[in-house]
């Protein structure tokens, strides 16, 4: 679907949506409780319910009405299962050493470039104790074996959700396990939000977890970050629904757009590679800025520094990169055709430039925003945003 967009401010107020992450990783911590959670989640998105539709995979009863989660833990784990992981990378990160803690023989169906984001070296380390991992024809992961108790070493410097998923399967093993990590730390808040999570779900003396009853999914900064940015570009928004303490990384949108007020301003995107998007818009409009540590970026749902500079030239602006850093420079954004690369980051980043060209903004995979944000368009026409939709 494509979007046409004719320049507007916007003006209102919405309240943030809950956050994917930690929504994750409650419905795991829940779905191997000794009792029933309610997870209070008053939206839902693609990403969020590959992971609740893998743990409905290996026996855990899940249900979602009236903004609530409803976990029921997994009674009995089958010996196998084929796990729908769809585009979402947090999900088959997170469920790759869970399968392996619990046994299971399972097969992770992944849609889009899911298959070509890096897996290692979670998969070294798993293989290492005890798995066996094989990639199918078809792009498939499929896991057999099981996860020892023991001594797990792995690298902290390619992605957080690496250790993440292994925090999260460390008390469905059988027997002690100590986890060193190893190099530069990327994202190291999302480890924090792990471990938070975890504590809500305390560990009784067989290191399982026990559930607290009832939980809310806070609000989510990253998709927050869009309307935000919105407000740093002169539009009139507000954003209820977020904590200024949370553990999530994005919650640095809030320092980093009085930055790029500045000239001279140079961002390491190492813990934030989901906000270049977005500031690298309200960088174009400003004074520009450099993004350092940029790597993990090409292994997103596009390759996005490629996404990124292709959407600013296609706007009218200017960006270029080498290995490790994106340049943005200061230029006046008139409007064009953007191509989406079903990346719904980059689409909602092109709507919200939108909001200051001079000419209207036409985005391909508009549809995209799902995986993340389905109500993104009601918001956007509601806070006062004008497109037109069209099939292809």
């Amino acid at each position: 679907m494509d979007i046409t967009i004719s320049p507007s401010k916007l003006s209102g107020t919405l309240t943030a949506i809950p956050s994917k992450s930690q929504a994750h990783r409650m419905l795991i911590c829940a779905a191997f409780a000794d009792v029933p959670t309610a997870i209070h989640c008053p939206q839902t998105n693609r990403d969020i319910e590959a992971t609740a539709n893998c743990l409905r995979a290996l026996g855990a009863e899940i249900t979602y009405n009236q903004q609530e989660y409803h976990v029921i833990p997994a009674q009995k784990v089958p010996k196998s299962a084929q796990l729908p992981c769809g585009e979402s990378g947090s999900t088959l990160r997170f469920m790759l050493p869970i399968v392996g803690a619990l046994g299971v023989n399972g097969i992770f169906r992944l849609e889009g470039r899911l298959p070509q984001r890096p897996l290692s070296p979670l998969w070294e380390e798993m293989e290492r104790m005890g798995c066996k991992l094989t990639r199918l024809p078809d792009g498939s992961v499929a896991c057999e074996g099981r996860l020892r108790s023991g001594y797990y070493r792995i690298d902290g410097s390619v992605s957080s959700q690496f250790i993440t998923g292994l925090m999260l399967a460390m008390p469905l093993i059988d027997g002690d396990c100590d986890l060193e990590i190893t190099g530069r730390i990327e994202s190291a808040p999302y480890i924090e939000m792990t471990r938070k999570v975890m504590s809500q779900f305390e560990f009784d003396t067989h290191r399982k977890y026990r559930s607290p009853g009832a939980l809310r999914v806070e609000g989510d900064w990253s998709n927050a970050a869009f309307f935000l940015a919105a407000k740093a570009l002169g539009s009139h928004v507000n954003v209820a629904g977020l904590d200024e303490h949370s553990a999530q990384g994005d919650r640095a949108v809030s320092e980093l757009l009085p930055l790029l007020q500045k000239s001279n301003c140079i961002i390491c995107a190492a813990d934030i590679p989901d906000l270049i998007p977005i500031l690298s818009v309200v960088a174009a409009a400003n004074h520009g800025a450099r993004f350092t540590q940029i790597e993990r970026l090409r292994l997103k749902e596009s390759d996005r520094v490629a996404a990124v500079i292709a959407m600013l030239e296609s706007l009218g602006g200017r960006a270029d990169a080498t290995e490790d850093t994106l340049t943005v420079y200061p230029s006046t954004l008139c409007g064009g055709m953007v191509n989406g690369f079903n990346d719904h980051r980059i689409v909602m980043s092109a709507a919200i430039a939108s909001t200051v060209c001079t000419a209207p903004v036409t985005v391909t995979d508009a549809e995209a925003v799902n995986k993340s944000y389905p109500d993104f368009w009601a918001e956007f026409r509601r806070l006062g945003g004008h497109y037109e939709q069209y099939l292809r």
